[in-house]
């Protein structure tokens, strides 16, 4: 009976302990507040991306910070048609970070106001 008092308690502590380091632990694939970042030095540059369209990464300090395969909030893979219009997109991107806007989301009506779609 002792013995199993005690197997109990390791587990307990054991279990109580992972919950703990689980909590304390980063959170993984999401984006720091705004503030954070928002005086960092901001660069883009513009990469290719399927079927021949342009799409963007952008740089925090010279560390790749954001990669933008595709045209955000479209179905696909595709990029826009040209390079000045990912550029476009990118510096927008860029000033809503500066804002402090985390994640600096990309509505289909900003692109629409940008005229790159």
């Amino acid at each position: 009976m002792k013995l199993l008092l005690i197997f109990f308690t390791i587990t307990i502590s054991l279990s109580l302990n992972a919950q703990t380091n689980t909590a304390q632990s980063p959170r993984v694939g999401r984006f720091p507040s705004g503030g954070i970042h928002k005086n960092a030095s901001y660069t883009y540059t513009i990469i290719p991306a399927a079927n021949k369209t342009w799409c963007y990464d952008i740089y925090m300090e010279k560390r790749l910070f954001i990669h933008q395969p595709g045209a955000p909030g479209l179905p696909g893979n595709e990029g826009f048609r040209t390079k000045a219009d990912a550029a476009k997109v990118a510096r927008l991107v860029i000033r809503k970070i500066n804002k402090g806007e985390m994640p600096p989301s990309v509505t289909l009506e900003e692109m629409k106001k940008l005229k790159v779609l």
